[in-house]
């Protein structure tokens, strides 16, 4: 692996798969309550620009159970590129600690983070994209299915940060993805452009729910406003309505077909009550994934200082 995680697009197929097989035995010795101290003495820093209750949670119990320690650093705190310049910050965390994670808006400033910095730096999320949380993601599909290769998954909402991770997930693990969304929200063109360039899936980009559920193994969604859009909520709410992911969508997909959702919901928007909580639901699956996912991306890191 390079040094720092900031996109799934950055590792190869065998690296995906690695971190996989290291994620499946942290899991078994998490829930057998077996020590696993690959991280004695670590400490990994997380500066937040983003609040968050599942990566602060997921992150910081994992480098406990690790043997590390954690150290949480709020929006208020640093200022990252407003109050001081990111190279600064970068520079500065690196002779206290180990590992940087941070949640940031622009993406340009993880990637400086990354550049200056002389420990590894794991994209906690940008708005650009999430990778932490379609490894994670991934991961279940490939413990509900026994594999994750040429499966069809279907995200239907905005095309966000998570569409955008989805289609580089695609560039290097063959799927046939489904990005739908209403138009003038589409993924970024350029990553799009590049994932099919690369030839490994089938990457479609529709705007009708109906016709893109169809023969799904897996239907995912997320918050049709995400954090700094709270100013477009209500002409979202009208704009995304039809592709509310309810018990009539989930009926067109297959009848064994998984429901994914990155969470926080809002419940009632882009997903029902009664598909988040019923039997094809694996939201739950994925949110305890993203700790064990988590745990294997640091000690891979770590392990390559």
């Amino acid at each position: 692996m390079k040094k720092d995680f900031l996109s799934i697009a950055d590792l190869t197929r065998e690296e995906i798969y690695d971190i996989f097989e290291l994620t499946r035995d942290l899991k078994k010795k998490t829930k057998n309550r077996q020590e696993h101290h690959l991280l004695k003495g670590y400490t990994l820093a997380m500066i937040f620009a983003k609040p968050s209750a599942r990566t602060r949670i997921s992150f910081e119990t994992g480098i406990y159970q690790l043997g590390g320690s954690a150290l949480y650093l709020a929006p208020g705190d640093i200022g990252i590129g407003s109050r001081e310049a990111v190279k600064d910050i970068a520079q500065v965390i690196s002779r206290y600690n180990d590992l940087i994670m941070a949640r940031l808006f622009a993406h340009q400033d993880i990637e400086e983070l990354a550049e200056y910095a002389s420990v590894p730096v794991i994209n906690g999320l940008t708005d650009y994209n999430h990778p932490c949380q379609i490894m994670a993601d991934a991961y279940t599909i490939l413990e509900h299915f026994d594999r994750i290769e040429n499966l069809k998954v279907t995200y239907i909402g905005d095309g966000n940060n998570v569409a955008n991770s989805w289609i580089n997930f695609a560039s290097k693990i063959p799927l046939h993805l489904v990005i739908c969304t209403p138009r003038n929200y589409e993924p970024d063109a350029e990553t799009y452009k590049n994932a099919r360039n690369a030839g490994l899936s089938q990457i479609e980009i529709l705007s009708d729910p109906k016709l893109a559920v169809k023969d799904s193994d897996v239907l995912y969604t997320d918050v049709w406003a995400s954090m700094g859009q709270e100013a477009e909520a209500d002409k979202r709410k009208q704009i995304f309505r039809p592709y509310q992911l309810n018990s009539d969508l989930l009926g067109l997909a297959k009848s064994d077909a998984k429901v994914m959702h990155c969470l926080p919901a809002h419940r009632g928007d882009e997903i029902t009550d009664e598909v988040i909580d019923g039997p094809q639901s694996i939201v739950f699956d994925e949110a305890e994934n993203r700790m064990h996912v988590q745990k294997a991306i640091m000690v891979k890191l770590a392990q390559n200082r």
